[in-house]
This record gives structure tokens, sequence and C-alpha cells, in this order.
């Protein structure tokens, strides 16, 4: 099984984990349509959409790209529009767009709370209600989110309280959306990655001792397009690490997705 001919829409493509799961998908022969901001350089991130674009169709996949702001009702339903019109219709939506923030509730102005849930939930809803239309239509629907297993231990909430109740959200929406939709055939899952992922974000925030204890962004990639090619049954309603995945897979060896094999991964936040 692959996705070979799937419409697969990718929120935040333009780098890190949505960029590899554009790849992963491209190799398959899917048809993407890569959502995000980045349609020019940005001066300390690198990736734009454009450059995706051509890798995805190199590796053998047909791609879009969709620019859009996430919390923009109008920009989503435009850019699921033009992505639908293009390709016929949408059968995954993989929401991986994301806003981070480590900071408690003083140092979280009210601006910073509007972006993290305006990008993490309210972005997330949005592309959910804008695909769904196409989704019911298509005839193995999939939504898969970047989001972690929910938990009501303190430790996940007392340091970075906005930002995990942001995350938080798109996760309650996993649960909510898989029972809703249930009876339509729309598998909703989520995947979150067992170590912190190598990421231009990663980079900035923890510096280059940080990435040396991080894996890289193709083990949550290969992890997503397992759990897309899963039957609903095996998946709806689930919350996935990536390790987990591949390892129900056959894969006991991860060193080639290490950044520096010779340090242990550093686990993310919510992993128990």
């Amino acid at each position: 099984m692959t996705l070979k001919d799937k419409v697969v829409l990718i929120t935040g493509a333009s780098r890190g984990i949505g960029r590899a799961i554009a790849l992963r998908c491209a190799r398959d022969g899917a048809k993407l349509a890569l959502a995000g901001r980045s349609e020019s350089p940005h001066p300390q991130l690198p990736g734009t959409l454009g450059e995706v674009v051509r890798e995805a169709e190199a590796l053998g996949g047909r791609a879009l790209a969709c620019p859009m702001d996430v919390r923009s009702e109008a920009a989503v339903e435009a850019a699921v529009a033009k992505a639908a019109s293009v390709f016929g219709g949408i059968d995954a939506l993989v929401a991986n767009a994301g806003a981070l923030s480590l900071r408690g509730t003083e140092r979280t102005s009210a601006a910073r709370f509007d972006l993290l849930f305006g990008t993490n939930v309210r972005g997330a809803f949005l592309c959910m209600r804008a695909c769904l239309k196409r989704l019911k239509t298509s005839a193995s629907p999939r939504v898969l989110a970047i989001a972690p297993p929910p938990s009501l231990d303190p430790r996940w909430l007392a340091p970075h309280l906005p930002y995990t109740l942001s995350k938080y959200g798109m996760s309650l929406s996993v649960i909510g959306w898989a029972e809703e939709f249930r009876s339509l055939g729309i598998a909703v899952s989520a995947l979150w990655p067992r170590t912190t992922i190598a990421t231009s974000a990663m980079n900035l925030l923890g510096g280059e001792a940080a990435v040396r204890t991080a894996r890289k962004p193709e083990i949550v990639a290969e992890a997503a397009r397992e759990i897309l090619l899963m039957p609903p049954a095996a998946c709806t309603g689930r919350f996935f690490l990536d390790e987990d995945v591949l390892r129900e897979r056959g894969v006991t060896d991860f060193s080639a997705y290490s950044v520096d094999p010779s340090e242990e991964p550093a686990k993310d936040l919510f992993v128990e």
C-alpha cells in the first residue's frame, strides 16, 4: 500500500516536520497541497513553499503551493478550494502548522497567547472544517494532527501553560472529531515525536547542543505515512508516538534518525 495519487493537504509545509512529511508522501507519488506562510525566505528560518514544491516533484509527487495563514478563515477556505479544484478532491489533512512559546503565565502577553491559540487550535479547526466536504467524498479520508497525548500531569502545565493548553486543544479536537465523524469513515489520529526533533525553530531556541540530542524530522514523516495508510479502525481516535509506530513495523535501530548517533536522544515534551 502507498499514498500514490492520494491528495494530501499539509499545513506548515515549508520546513521542519511538515516538509519532511511532504517529501515522504511525494516518494509514494502523492498529490500534495502544501500550505504555509513562507512564500519568501525568512531571515532566520530557511525554507519556502516553492522550494518544497520543487523537492517534492523531483521525488515523483505532484505538488501545489497553497500560501495561507491558518488563522485566517478566508485564506484557509481559498487554499482548500484551490487544492480540491486542481487535484479533484482531498483525501487527507495533516494539521502540522504550529506556534511554540515555552513561557509561563507572567511572561506570556495577550498577543502571544492569541497567536498560540489562533495557530494551534483555531488553525486546526478551520482546516478541518474547510476540508470536511471533500473528505466526505474520499474513499479513504484521513486527518492527522501533530499533537501530544493529553495528560493532566501538572509538570506539563505549570512551566508553559499557554502552549500546553493550545496543544491540548488540538489533542481534544482529535478525540472529538474521531467520534463525531466515525460513522462517515473519516479516521482522525494524532502523532507526536518521542524525542526532540531537529528543526530550525529548535536551533533558535536551544542552539547546537539541543540539536545534537535530537532526531531528524524524517522519523516523524515515516510514522505519519504509516498512520495515513492504516485501516480506520486501527487508528482513529488514537495518539501515536513516532518511535512506537515504527517499532510495530519492525524497526529496532533508530540511529539513522539521530542527528548525532553518539548522543542519547532527548525526550520531547509531553512524553512520559
